[in-house]
């Protein structure tokens, strides 16, 4: 369907669904502590063109919920939040998206983070479904597979980095 960045990989597995995948050249472990933890998502998570992750909470745990808060340019702000439904440590995520402002119908969505290692490279896929293919479609002809693939080859930059001074 659609490529990004060069790696990113996003298909439309049913009507209501887009999945997103990026390989990285990271343990699994890595890459999960880069999703989950404040510190580590605040320097890659929707963090370009000015933009900032100024709040980042998170309740890691079936039942907690998260809060995101972007700030960019002139004043602008973005937030979104959810709850956590699964959480399988080092390998998924399942939890409600709901942004402040609802920028597609319906509102609401459910996001699946899945992470599998294979010789040392994981890979990331995100599925989001959505309540309609009405707000899939909106969520396709949006520029957020372009947000994403920033953000993961940001991403890539930080597990690099995090390698790095571990070795």
């Amino acid at each position: 369907m659609m490529n990004t960045g060069g790696a990113l990989k996003v298909t439309r597995p049913s009507d209501r669904e887009i999945a997103m995948a990026r390989e990285f050249a990271a343990p699994c472990e890595l890459v999960w502590e880069a999703y989950t933890r404040p510190e580590l998502l605040k320097q890659w998570l929707g963090v370009h063109n000015g933009w900032q992750l100024a709040v980042c909470q998170i309740d890691l745990r079936p039942g907690g919920a998260y809060r995101y808060v972007w700030r960019g340019p002139d004043t602008m702000k973005m937030g979104m939040g959810g709850v956590f439904k699964e959480i399988q440590p080092n390998r998924r995520i399942v939890a409600t998206e709901q942004f402040d402002q609802a920028w597609y119908p319906g509102g609401q969505a459910i996001q699946t983070l899945t992470l599998l290692e294979r010789g040392g490279l994981t890979t990331l896929t995100l599925n989001v479904r959505y309540a309609t293919t009405e707000a899939r479609d909106v969520a396709l002809k949006s520029p957020m597979d372009q947000g994403v693939g920033i953000g993961f080859d940001t991403l890539e930059r930080v597990l690099d980095e995090i390698k790095e001074a571990q070795s």
